[in-house]
């Protein structure tokens, strides 16, 4: 069955199902959600959690079969947690899926964490195999319209109020990104003195921002300027900055940038496309920058180049991963081999 983010607490309430599906592409929400999920399997006894990887090019989908077949070693019940990046098992992920479901221990949790599953794949077998199963939660992106609702929201979570001047501030400061929004809002709640935020304790949490953040590294990127770009990066790596954290930042800004090249071949004008993608306007002019600078075969690369830093965070791809993002803000910034090395 199909459950929203927002109802998915009370669901999990109500009843812990064999199988939960947890797909999109917006992190915040999607380890929100992935984290009730855990929480609920624990309280319900489900004290052993086995972590399968499915994101490399060599995984071998027997491993979720001997985790059906296999007992739990510390527990009655366990959660069985699949990572799928992808969103796509291929045809041998289908098959496992589908035979792990007949042969799982009705008292064992599935718990499948994938990335954006695309309008096709929620007509194959293993999709509706897991929809029937148990749930699927779909995380969509908060547009722009939505933010501002989502983020009062979260301030009064928080114990806050905040004017609207102060909340459409706030709203331009993250330009969509909740991750952000959430640490703006934690912080505002150690600044303010009483439970009201105006426009100046915003303007007080904005100046108070390390020197460097992977925002401006995001726009120096999509504007090409290579140098800047990578003297942030060092700027980043010297406070400490997770590099899991620079790569979403700059992996985000190249899904975009591909989704519009495609929507480009698909006869759609670039303004149109960007704004369909709920582009913010004063960022339009940085991807048509972008995407002026890269074909179809040199976004492809960048892609790989981003799965590629992502393999390297995790420990089965090779290369250090900073040493990796440099490679992909050049990519970005499409620098020619022969002059990368003559960026400082």
């Amino acid at each position: 069955m199909r459950v929203s983010p927002d109802q998915l607490a009370a669901q999990l309430k109500r009843q812990l199902l064999p199988v939960y599906l947890v797909s999109g592409d917006e992190p915040l929400q999607l380890q929100e959600c992935c984290d009730n999920v855990r929480r609920e399997a624990r309280a319900q006894g489900c004290a052993d959690r086995e972590v399968i990887d499915a994101s490399g090019n060599h995984f071998d989908w027997q491993e979720i079969l001997h985790s059906a077949s296999s007992m739990s070693l510390f527990a009655e019940r366990k959660l069985v947690e699949l990572r799928l990046p992808s969103g796509k098992p291929g045809a041998d992920g289908s098959k496992a899926l589908c035979e792990y479901l007949e042969i799982a221990g009705s008292e064992d949790v599935l718990l499948v964490v994938a990335g954006r599953i695309d309008k096709q794949s929620t007509s194959s077998k293993w999709f509706k195999a897991l929809d029937k199963a148990g749930a699927v939660v779909q995380v969509w992106p908060v547009d722009a319209r939505s933010l501002p609702g989502w983020l009062r929201q979260r301030v009064a979570a928080a114990g806050l109020s905040i004017d609207d001047e102060a909340l459409q501030l706030l709203c331009d400061r993250v330009e969509g990104n909740l991750l952000a929004a959430v640490q703006e809002v934690e912080k505002l709640k150690l600044l303010v003195k009483d439970t009201r935020i105006d426009t100046r304790a915003v303007l007080d949490s904005v100046s108070d921002n390390a020197r460097y953040n992977v925002f401006e590294l995001a726009d120096k990127a999509l504007k090409g300027d290579a140098a800047a770009s990578l003297h942030m990066l060092q700027g980043l790596r010297g406070e400490g900055t997770e590099p899991t954290v620079v790569l979403w930042s700059l992996a985000r800004e190249i899904r975009t940038l591909h989704e519009v090249q495609q929507d480009c071949r698909n006869g759609q004008g670039v303004l149109q496309a960007l704004n369909a993608r709920r582009v913010w306007q004063n960022r339009i002019p940085l991807m048509q920058s972008a995407l002026a600078r890269h074909n179809p075969e040199s976004m492809a690369q960048l892609l790989q180049q981003a799965i590629t830093v992502d393999g390297s965070i995790k420990g089965f791809a090779g290369g250090r991963p900073w040493d990796n993002l440099e490679d992909l803000i050049l990519g970005l910034c499409r620098v020619p081999m022969l002059q990368r090395a003559a960026v400082p």
